[in-house]
Formats: C-alpha cells, structure tokens, sequence
C-alpha cells in the first residue's frame, strides 16, 4: 500500500463527508473527474470498495464507513503535526478553529473576540456555533481544534479543562406576585409551562435533570434555538424557564421578566475548554482558557 498518497486520503475525505462527487471536487478546487479517479485508485490499491455510486450522489459502503473513520483521524493527526510545527516558539498565533455552544456564544464573545484582535493581532480565528453533538464530531474529526462549551463531555480522545461554574436563574413574568425574598425551588414553578430550547441543547438537559422533570406535560420547546426568544415567551406569558447567569447581561435587563435566584445548592452548569489530546496546542488553549476565565472574573 505504499502507492496511498495524501491527496487520495483528502479528497476521499471530503466526499465521505459531503456524500456527492460535486461538492467533493469543489471543496478540493479539482474537477469531478479527477476526484472520482484517485478514489478509484485508491479502492484499487487497499482492494475495498469504498464507495456505492448512485444516480443520488455516493454512498459510504460498511467498510468505507471505517475507512472513513480512520482516514479522518489521519488528517487529524496531520494537521497536528503541521500545528506543532508553525506555534512551538508562540501562543495563540496562526489560524485556530474554535467551536462554541449556542447558549455561550452570544454572551462570551462580545468580551473575547476584542481581548483576541488586541492581544493576539497574528491570531487566526475562525469560529463555528452549534450544538455540542456537531461540535464533537468536528473535533474528533481535526476540522475543529478547541471548543468552549458546557462540560463534562464523554470521548477517549478529548482533553478538557473546566473554566468555571456558571450558576442558573429561574425566569417568571414580571407580573407574577412572589412573596418577599422568594427563592426559587422545583416546587415553585411545578404548575407553570417550562419553556426550554429544542432537543439537542445540552442546557436543556441540564434543565430537565434539575427539575427531576422525567415527565414532559408542562415541557414546551415550540422548536426555539435561542435564549432570547425563550425569554420573549416568558416575559409575555407562555411560561418560565431557566437562565444561566452568563446570559443575565444581555436577557435579563429586560422590564418584563423577574428573575428569582435558586436556594442552595443552586444548580450550575460548568463552562470549560475541549481540545483533542493529540493537540500539540495545548499551551494555546490553556492561554485561552486563562483569558476567558479573567473576562468572566470582571463581570461577576
């Protein structure tokens, strides 16, 4: 198998990835021709049939599927081989991918991403939101180097480091009549609609496992992928909800919405880095960890 070059590996990378020979040969800026053909001579020389050829596009065969798998982790590998090489003598230089969860993005990178430009001017950066399921993919993949995300996540292959603990809050409308020095506990919005973000946000779960909620009749989600819409239902009647304490600066200031804090233990999410073992940049995200640490330090 010595006949295996990179760009084989590359470009079969890219379809199994896209799963359609034209957006394959457009990630490589190659022709479809060519793309088909060096993964046919890669088929060729390891003697598997890794590709099912349809009139939809391309389909993974089993053993492609694990081929896949360990073509990805190859690149992944490279790439941190060529990481190695270009930031050994300095931190947080060059391009960094970082990947962040939707309920942290909107509150911490208003204050990160200037503290980034001033410090690091020869820092790269290039960021992608979404839920912790894809980010993990993307890391594990090498497409990613670093994510800032809600902690702990489950991978043999994942370094983590937890940042700090960011506590929740208990939104109600603001016409709701509390008694003085009310503190929020399951019990006092047992009654109301939990108004929480769709499936697949890890806050929702954090939510739900507080609440001890294993039954769901009082769980509205109406699809919403934004704190700030949840906040709107709530602050219009439609129900309660669950506020991490990041995202009081910016959802909190609102007129509409009364915001009552847990009695203790208050339940907390913890907020961290993620970053793949192999990573020859762990000096970059440690960095990176101390910085966003300070910044939430000065808004406590």
């Amino acid at each position: 198998m010595a006949n295996i070059s990179l760009r084989q590996l590359r470009y079969f990378d890219a379809l199994a990835q896209s799963l359609h020979f034209g957006r394959a040969a457009e990630h490589c800026a190659v022709t479809q021709p060519a793309l088909s053909m060096q993964i046919q001579e890669l088929e060729k020389e390891i003697g598997i049939v890794l590709i099912e050829r349809t009139r939809a596009g391309a389909k993974l065969t089993p053993e492609g599927e694990e081929i896949a798998r360990r073509v990805a982790s190859i690149l992944a590998s490279l790439r941190d081989l060529a990481d190695y090489a270009r930031h050994s003598a300095c931190v947080l230089t060059g391009r960094l991918q970082l990947g962040v969860i939707p309920t942290i993005a909107p509150y911490m990178l208003p204050k990160l991403l200037p503290t980034l430009r001033d410090q690091y001017s020869d820092l790269d950066l290039h960021l992608r939101e979404t839920q912790t399921q894809y980010l993990m993919e993307d890391l594990a993949a090498g497409r990613l180097d670093a994510l800032l995300l809600a902690l702990p996540v489950e991978h043999p292959d994942i370094e983590t480091q937890v940042l700090f603990e960011d506590a929740f809050v208990l939104a109600l409308p603001a016409a709701r009549r509390l008694p003085p020095k009310a503190v929020a506990t399951p019990e006092l919005f047992e009654n109301d609609r939990l108004l929480l973000l769709e499936e697949g946000h890890c806050l929702r779960d954090q939510a739900l496992s507080f609440c001890h909620l294993k039954q769901v009749e009082n769980l509205d989600t109406f699809g919403t992928t934004s704190l700030s819409t949840v906040v709107q239902m709530v602050a219009n009647g439609f129900g309660v909800t669950l506020l991490p304490r990041m995202s009081l600066e910016t959802e909190g200031r609102r007129g509409d919405i009364q915001l009552v804090p847990f009695a203790p233990p208050e339940p907390h999410r913890k907020i961290g880095l993620a970053w793949r073992q192999s990573s020859p940049r762990k000096r970059d995200f440690m960095e990176l960890g101390r910085i966003i640490q300070r910044l939430h330090s000065e808004c406590l």
